[in-house]
């Protein structure tokens, strides 16, 4: 049987990829209910729901992130809103022995990921609230999600880069 010394299991631990929400918020929250009370009677056809998602993050010391989940959407009825909505659900998050490579991903994939079922509570009960059934938002594929904003970010920076010339250069 081998023995391992006392500090070495603390030590791996140490080691040890980690991802830990420190705190979450709502940052910015609103909802209106601009047609009150006619909005309220029922209404042939449902309304058409839309809603936008954006994910934001920023360094705020070596191993810790400010993550910022945006939910903005809102129901019409032909050209009349019923209800709208914008939230702005954050968390700091630190993480520990990510490989550099994966960092990004893991900061714009997994913590929304973590952040979402408490942002789509707080709409489905501002929506509650509101005087209307709860809008349960379906869950949001964030792997997809982060893909099409890398594609159009380097899309972006293809266009924006200086074009190749045939010209010598002296």
């Amino acid at each position: 049987m081998a023995e391992n010394p006392a500090g070495n299991g603390a030590q791996a631990a140490d080691q040890m990829p980690s991802l830990n929400a420190l705190a979450q918020y709502a940052k910015d929250i609103s909802f209106e209910n601009p047609n009150a009370p006619r909005s309220l009677t029922p209404q042939e056809g449902g309304p058409q729901i839309s809603i936008q998602v954006n994910v934001n993050a920023k360094q705020l010391a070596e191993t810790d992130f400010e993550v910022d989940l945006s939910l903005e959407g809102n129901a019409k009825i032909g050209d009349e809103v019923m209800f709208a909505f914008d939230l702005t659900y954050s968390g700091v998050f630190r993480v520990r022995n990510i490989p550099q490579d994966q960092l990004h991903p893991v900061i714009m994939i997994e913590c929304p990921r973590l952040l979402f079922p408490f942002a789509r509570q707080i709409v489905a009960e501002a929506v509650r609230n509101g005087g209307f059934p709860p809008l349960y938002i379906d869950p949001i594929d964030f792997v997809g999600l982060y893909r099409q904003k890398m594609e159009a970010e380097a899309a972006q920076n293809q266009a924006g880069a200086p074009q190749a010339s045939n010209q010598p250069v002296n």
